[in-house]
């Protein structure tokens, strides 16, 4: 596979501070049409999408593409209460407002998926389509996840460890290079093994592009995007009048086969929560970075949907 370095192109487009919902989300703008709105996840910026952005202006779709409250150039307030989904999703609807736009198409990748998904279900007027990427879309569960994880995955599976405020953002932090290199992790040791020889760049990364992650969270830290897993729980609390609601919008899923996501969260059980699934994707040999990994199959699965919603 060939690499390509997006990041003088993507540094080009410029960005813009737009206030919605108390805080401000640096937004890259790029392209005209219908609006598509791309949210990425952890430990990720809006440059994730560059492949995407670039291929869905030259189709003729305006896009905007957010680092999310938490990353980047937006803003990171300190309480932990402040990321729930139903503030994220706010965010994103003040986003639309600033911009004078009644409704868009959203695309999400891994947190960014789980936001795109209850966006839907929250405000369905503002969604006029939906697609995620890596992580299903689910119903609710019988009981705050954080319990039910802990006694199923253990205390050192990712999600549980990152609960404490200040413990893993430590270990994270301390080496911002060895963080990012890490790949489809599951545990706790995967981040507390410092002897283990730092990996080797993905192939799917320029030396230049990893550079502006490493600088990212460098300047920022990890703490915001730790916060979304810390209000698990609060999220299922405060999401308790959207128990039954649905994504009746039309959807799209696309995932790559060797994802773990998937493997503890079946796909079949999306059909019980999507009433208007167009497709669901396995890219068989992706893992779980996919619209970096495979930008093209992405970016043709996703120009395949929007044309038929748009």
């Amino acid at each position: 596979m060939t690499t390509q370095n997006l990041l003088e192109d993507w540094q080009k487009l410029g960005s813009r501070q737009i206030p919605t919902n108390g805080i401000e989300l640096r937004v890259v703008e790029h392209g005209a049409g219908t609006p598509v709105v791309f949210c990425h996840g952890f430990p990720e910026l809006g440059f994730s999408w560059r492949h995407q952005v670039f291929a869905l202006a030259e189709a003729g779709y305006r896009t905007l593409t957010p680092d999310m409250r938490g990353y980047g150039g937006s803003s990171r307030p300190a309480r932990v209460e402040d990321y729930d989904l139903l503030t994220i999703c706010a965010d994103l609807v003040g986003l639309l407002d600033a911009e004078g736009l009644e409704d868009a198409i959203f695309v999400g990748h891994d947190w960014g998926a789980s936001v795109v998904w209850q966006l839907a279900r929250a405000y369905p007027d503002r969604v006029r389509a939906v697609a995620g990427l890596s992580v299903p879309a689910t119903g609710r569960s019988v009981a705050p996840p954080v319990p039910i994880l802990r006694s199923r995955l253990g205390d050192e599976f990712y999600m549980c460890w990152f609960q404490e405020p200040g413990v893993a953002d430590a270990v994270l932090n301390a080496n911002v290079r060895r963080t990012l290199l890490q790949d489809q992790v599951l545990s706790s040791r995967d981040f507390l093994d410092a002897a283990e020889p730092e990996r080797p760049l993905p192939e799917y990364l320029t030396a230049d592009e990893f550079d502006y992650y490493v600088q990212a969270f460098t300047d920022t830290g990890f703490t915001g995007g730790l916060n979304y897993y810390r209000n698990l729980d609060r999220t299922w609390e405060l999401t308790a009048h959207l128990a039954d609601a649905k994504v009746t919008q039309p959807s799209l899923f696309i995932a790559g086969s060797t994802d773990p996501v998937i493997q503890f969260t079946p796909l079949a059980k999306m059909s019980a929560v999507l009433s208007d699934l167009r497709g669901s994707i396995v890219l068989d040999g992706a893992g779980h970075w996919i619209q970096q990994q495979r930008p093209a199959e992405v970016n043709a699965a996703l120009l395949e949907f929007l044309r038929a919603v748009a």
